[in-house]
This record gives structure tokens, sequence and C-alpha cells, in this order.
């Protein structure tokens, strides 16, 4: 499964430099990133290169972002493609169109930065999951739910305890270990619920800085801090009518946990700087990987809004408990990553299978997913044997024992493993930083740091 920093971006300004600061930005963020004037040499990107978002001026000289984005959604059919309008001339009536016509974001000149990142990468992780859905329910018919695929009875219980709760409109906390699915639960649940066809927001709290947090789930207006030239919506105003999805709930910080509260409680929410407060209705769905009970006990979060979050609970199950399932995934991965390559998918040999079968799965479905591409990148032929699989599942290398009059030193320190490993997935992608971090089941930043820390 491709990392959304993977995907193109087609950015598309009139004027020059602000046109070369965004792609600047981007790139600098890991985004693969392509550029037009206009409309008519957007048009030709999209042809071209097949983007999954487009970042867009309204007003441009050969038409406008509007008209770009009708294009874009008539010529997809849906929402295959993500779709953020900028602009220096914002008005109310302008974002109610943009966002009318299924703009994924409405931003204001002069842009702040920071927040065009945030929005970039959430938009990239909204269009994966939607392509996500619908590729796995196009390979796996019925044994799909909402893009979740397993006909284990852990599984089966997951479908119907969401369909219960996607009745109501009460909030979902959602436990599960990291990697198991749990933004695809989200999405099942506002899908099965009375809000479906509405914004559904996901945005992982871990991933926002601290000191932008509050602006972005709230909003501000113009001149509320240095830098805030002019207003913006936030992401509780996004998802009105809708769903929004907060993953890793367990890392918000304690004043905004206060706020939150208020929300839910009587859907009252300030923006940074406002005088008024508005009114918003959105069903919270939240997703951990913490025990949100020991945090409470050790006072790291709330206890008022971890029972008000707790309301209903449903829990992932991981991927080492899901029997078959494990087979039956590896194979939908195998052949997603095939025909986006272009290719006919490779079978999985018994012994490739056996191996799959017998690994613990410390990563859950995204580990599995990045194995079964890393395999598809090394195999030879059109079989994935066990030796195309990751060294880490189904056996450990043999490890040098120390004999008499053997000298340590002879042995590579625990670091220099790790250097030459990295060095060596790099090489096998060419040099490509973000599909290396996938492979490897490590953050871009992660990477960045162990390599700046090898030389």
């Amino acid at each position: 499964m491709s990392d959304p920093s993977t995907a193109i971006t087609l950015v598309v300004e009139d004027d020059r430099s602000l046109r070369g600061l965004l792609r600047d930005e981007l790139e600098r963020l890991g985004h693969r990133i392509v550029t037009a004037q206009g409309e008519t040499e957007a048009r030709a990107a999209l042809d071209e290169h097949q983007p999954a978002l487009v970042v867009s001026d309204l007003r441009l000289p050969d038409g406008d972002g509007i008209q770009l984005l009708e294009h874009v959604r008539g010529a997809t059919g849906g929402r295959e493609i993500g779709f953020i309008v900028i602009t220096g001339f914002g008005t109310i009536e302008q974002a109610v169109d943009a966002l009318e016509k299924d703009a994924d974001d409405f931003l204001t000149k002069p842009l702040d930065l920071d927040h065009l990142g945030l929005s970039v990468g959430r938009v990239l992780e909204n269009i994966q999951l939607r392509r996500r859905l619908s590729g796995y329910e196009a390979l796996h018919g019925r044994e799909s739910f909402h893009g979740m695929v397993g006909q284990s009875a852990p599984m089966q219980q997951l479908y119907r305890s969401i369909e219960r709760i996607a009745t109501t409109d009460s909030p979902v906390l959602i436990h599960g270990e990291s990697g198991t699915g749990k933004e695809l639960v989200a999405a099942a649940v506002h899908a099965e619920s009375a809000r479906a066809g509405k914004p559904f927001i996901a945005v992982n709290c871990a991933g926002v800085p601290a000191e932008l947090l509050e602006s972005e789930f709230f909003g501000h207006v113009r001149g509320a801090f240095t830098g805030a030239d002019s207003a913006r919506r936030g992401l509780l105003q996004a998802a009105d009518t809708g769903t929004l999805f907060l993953d890793e709930i367990g890392e918000m910080p304690m004043p905004l946990q206060a706020k939150l509260l208020r929300v839910l409680e009587d859907g009252s929410l300030r923006p940074v700087g406002a005088d008024t407060e508005f009114q918003v209705d959105v069903r919270i769905v939240a997703a951990t990987n913490r025990d949100l009970t020991q945090r409470v006990a050790d006072g790291d979060f709330r206890e008022d809004l971890f029972y008000r979050i707790d309301t209903f609970t449903v829990t992932v199950p991981p991927l080492r408990q899901r029997g078959t399932d494990i087979d039956r995934l590896a194979v939908g991965f195998l052949t997603a990553a095939a025909r986006r390559q272009g290719r006919e998918p490779p079978a999985l040999t018994p012994e490739a299978r056996a191996e799959l079968a017998a690994h613990d799965w410390p990563g859950n479905v995204r580990e599995l997913a990045n194995a079964m591409e890393r395999a598809l990148a090394f195999a030879n032929g059109q079989q994935i044997e066990a030796v195309d699989l990751p060294g880490r599942i189904g056996r450990a290398p043999d490890a040098p024992t120390l004999t008499r009059g053997h000298e340590e030193r002879s042995f590579a320190t625990l670091a220099e493993v790790e250097a030459s490993h990295i060095r060596q997935v790099l090489d096998a992608v060419g040099g490509n930083r973000s599909r290396a971090a996938d492979i490897l089941g490590i953050g871009r930043r992660t990477l960045y740091r162990k390599l700046d820390d090898s030389e």
C-alpha cells in the first residue's frame, strides 16, 4: 500500500513566485509535485500525471478553480481525486460554493504554509482511504465490509458491532493495536449511519504540531495571532453535519480536551480570537492504541472526556487472531499492488503462505500490506517465494556466535547493521526515502534522523 507522500499533487497557480513557493514547501514535506499555471495546462497535467490531489487557485488566466473542480469531479465520476481551492479573494459564498461542489478544503491567501501542509496531508490520506475502500470491495465483493476484508469470526463480530453502533448518534471509541485499520472502522461507522453522504474528516491528533492544534480544530479569525492574516475554519466546522474521526486521541493535550468536551456537550465552539460562538452538529469517533483508563489515572487524560467518548466502544482484532484472513488479505494486497504497476499479480508459493501464517504481525494489516508490496518489488518471475518476504517474517537471520579466540571487534555493532540495512533498502527503491520508510515500517522523520546519525 503506497504512502500518501508517493502520490502526485498538482499545484495550479498563475503567480510564478507563489507557484514555486508552494512546490518547494510541499516537496520539503515529502510530496511529489507537478505544476500548471492555468486551467488548460492543468487539464493536460491531469491526463499525463493522474495526480491524487489538485491544489488550485480560484482565479486562473484561462478559467477558474471551480470550473477545474467541476471538470475533475465529472471526469472521475466521483471523489477519486482530492481538491483544495485557494484564493486571495475569499468570501463565505465562494467557500460554500466550492464545498458544495465537493472541494475537500478552501484556503485563503496569504497562505499559512503550516496549515497548507496539514490540509494536503489530510486530504491525501482520505483519498488513499477512499481508494482502498473501492479497491478492496472490487477485489473481494461480499467478503468485505466497507473496505475491511475478512471472513473470520472476530471480523464478523466487528461488522455486527459497527452496524448496531451506527444507528445511534453518540460518540464512539475504537480500540486496537497500531495498523489494525481503525480508520476503516471509523469510516464504516460513518457510512452505515444517517450521516452517510455528509463530510467525513479524519485527523491524527499526534500529527498536528502542538502550537497549531487549537486553530486546526476550532479555526481562527483574522489577526488572532501572529501570521493569522486571514480567517480559517477549523476541522469541527468542516465536519459539520458529518463525522470527525480523531485518531490517537490519547495524545491530545489537556487544554484542547476541555474545549472538545464543550463541543460534545452542547455543540458550541469558539474560533481562536473570535468574540462569538458557533453551533456545530458533529459526531465524534475517536481511536486509540493506548490504555485511556491508565492515562486518566496518570492525569494525562480528562476523566469526564473519557466517559463522554466511551459511550460505545469497538475493539478491532489484531491480525494474528484472524486466521485465514491473513492469506486472503495477502493475495488482495498483492493483486492491488500489481495492478497499480500494470503487472499480472504473482502467486504465493505454499512456503510463503506458511511463513505469513506463522508470523505474529506486530504491525498488523499495515505491516502485511507493506510486506506484500516489498515482496512484489523483489520477486523474480510470477511467484512470491519465501525468500522474497521481509527477513523478519517467518525466519530469523542466523546469529553469529562468539568462539574461543574470536575477537569481539570482528562483529558489526547494532547501529552498523541497522545503517547497512537502511542503505540496502534505499538502493532497492532507487533512493526514494518515502518508499524506504514505508518498507522499513518507520516514519520519514525517523528515517532522516537515522541517516543523519549514520553519516
